[in-house]
């Protein structure tokens, strides 16, 4: 039978330890020196357990209840109650080891290998969608069960890819408490497969040589901005990512050495990159230093010379042409590029290099990088010519070599 107040409070005095069932394993432990405290069973990881839940009359009855219900909604979700509680009192008495901490300590060490743009969306993926239901968690009792909850509620929000890169996360943030001793194993190791399997999102580009020369013949009528037409007409040239190009500034180009090298910190994997200059990219920026050479950016805001352009700015330029949002956009250049270049023959190796598409191993990137910049230039002067032959329309629809 249920517990009631009145009944708590009429228990005469005992001489043995008594435990008064309230239902659902909660109930109410009494000592033969009077004490009285609230307790839950439970089971976690097939065995049972017992949840210190507070002393009578501190909390009472009702209170009890709730917290006891609290408990169980807990076990539903995977969190074994009693080690959420050791947790909760860790970090509210200074304890420097829950997963919020452990994971700003990460970054911190981090941040400097990515761009600050890069860095800014793990932090916030993780801020957003992991702190507020584990932050606060020590990183040494951590369960996988517990990391999947919070995954579930992004999957739950249709972002698939998200839930996969805040796992990577998490998975990075764990390794480093193991290496640090803070943990003993990465608890994200046993969530192999448990997320529903990412949808590749292809960028949207045109891959077709007769529909290239139409887009590039689309780029040479371009009547708005003459700054904005020379981004245009470069970026199939040159295939950087956007951002990369919008932000290039004139000391980073070396004319003579017909040689675009762009520094690290603005590389997505904070690796200097060298784009060789073909002649056409060449002519493109010799025309364009009479309006833009005197400042900074090759591509400056029409707002203010002391900012690039914007980061929608070639996007808009291309819906201005008739190209829909989901048929070209600024990255569809580097598909482009890599689609037309594997079928006309060049190497892979070749093009993943001039890509920036960063290889794991440091010694074999740099022998590699070594080895593939006379490849490199040929294949630019070559992929050039090709392009005007498409523009030009000249028959040029063959894309092998």
């Amino acid at each position: 039978m249920p517990l009631s107040d009145a009944k708590i409070r009429a228990l005469p005095p005992t001489d043995k330890n008594l435990k008064l069932f309230d239902g659902g394993g909660l109930y109410l432990a009494v000592s033969p020196a009077g004490g009285k405290t609230w307790r839950l069973k439970y089971r976690f990881g097939g065995k049972e357990q017992t949840l210190t839940i507070g002393r009578y009359p501190q909390i009472g009855l009702k209170e009890a209840r709730e917290k006891a219900q609290k408990a169980k909604a807990s076990l539903e979700q995977g969190i074994d109650p009693g080690q959420m509680k050791k947790a909760v009192a860790a970090a509210q008495t200074g304890g420097g080891d829950s997963f919020e901490a452990i994971a700003r300590e990460w970054f911190e060490r981090n941040k400097s290998k990515w761009t600050p743009k890069h860095g800014e969306r793990v932090l916030l993926r993780l801020e957003q969608n992991m702190f507020p239901y584990i932050g606060k968690i020590h990183i040494g009792i951590l369960t996988a069960p517990q990391i999947l909850l919070s995954l579930r509620k992004i999957e739950e929000r249709g972002a698939i890819e998200t839930a996969h890169r805040v796992l990577q996360e998490c998975g990075c943030v764990c390794r480093y408490a193991v290496a640090t001793g803070r943990a003993e194993r990465d608890a994200t190791a046993d969530l192999k497969g448990a997320l529903a399997p990412a949808i590749s999102k292809n960028m949207p580009a045109i891959v077709t040589p007769s529909e290239v020369g139409g887009l590039l013949r689309s780029l040479e009528g371009y009547t708005g901005s003459e700054v904005v037409k020379a981004a245009l007409r470069l970026a199939p040239l040159v295939f950087v990512r956007p951002g990369e190009l919008r932000q290039a500034e004139w000391t980073e180009f070396d004319l003579a050495g017909k040689i675009w090298i762009i520094p690290p910190e603005k590389m997505k994997m904070r690796r200097e990159h060298r784009v060789p200059l073909a002649s056409q990219s060449m002519s493109i920026l010799e025309a364009l230093f009479p309006l833009t050479g005197r400042g900074r950016f090759l591509f400056p805001s029409m707002r203010s010379a002391a900012r690039p352009m914007s980061d929608n700015t070639v996007n808009a330029a291309l819906r201005r042409l008739g190209y829909a949002q989901g048929e070209m956009c600024g990255h569809g250049f580097r598909a482009m590029a890599s689609t037309l270049l594997n079928e006309r023959g060049w190497a892979p190796d070749v093009i993943e290099a001039q890509l920036a598409h960063v290889d794991g191993n440091s010694v074999r990137r740099a022998y590699n990088r070594a080895l593939y910049w006379e490849e490199r230039v040929k294949m630019m002067q070559e992929w050039a010519d090709y392009l005007d032959e498409l523009r030009e329309n000249t028959g040029a629809q063959d894309s092998n070599r």
